[in-house]
């Protein structure tokens, strides 16, 4: 799902944040919610090594594993399937080449 603000505009609203204005001012004259700002500021804070937590970084590998996960999974599920009903036609007679 993409984020509604391009990223450009988030950091230039966390480094209004980080240049010491009110996050209530800034989301105010923005237009975002506080709430929001907030987030956007707490993970730049994880991503530059102040805080404890998963970058933004990290986040996307693991996204990405997941996705890849899930994709295995069901390769391997289609696979399991197709070989159970291969199993169960049995041997085919003599000169059957099919």
């Amino acid at each position: 799902m993409p984020s509604p603000y391009p990223s450009e505009f988030r950091a230039r609203a966390v480094a209004l944040v980080r240049a010491g204005r009110p996050i209530s001012r800034v989301a105010f004259e923005l237009g975002v919610s506080e709430g929001g700002l907030h987030n956007w500021v707490r993970q730049d804070r994880i991503d530059h090594g102040e805080l404890p937590g998963v970058t933004t970084r990290e986040s996307a590998e693991l996204r990405r594993a997941r996705r890849r996960i899930r994709e295995l999974e069901m390769q391997v599920e289609i696979l399991t399937k197709a070989s159970a009903f291969l199993a169960e036609e049995g041997p085919h007679p003599k000169g059957f080449t099919r």
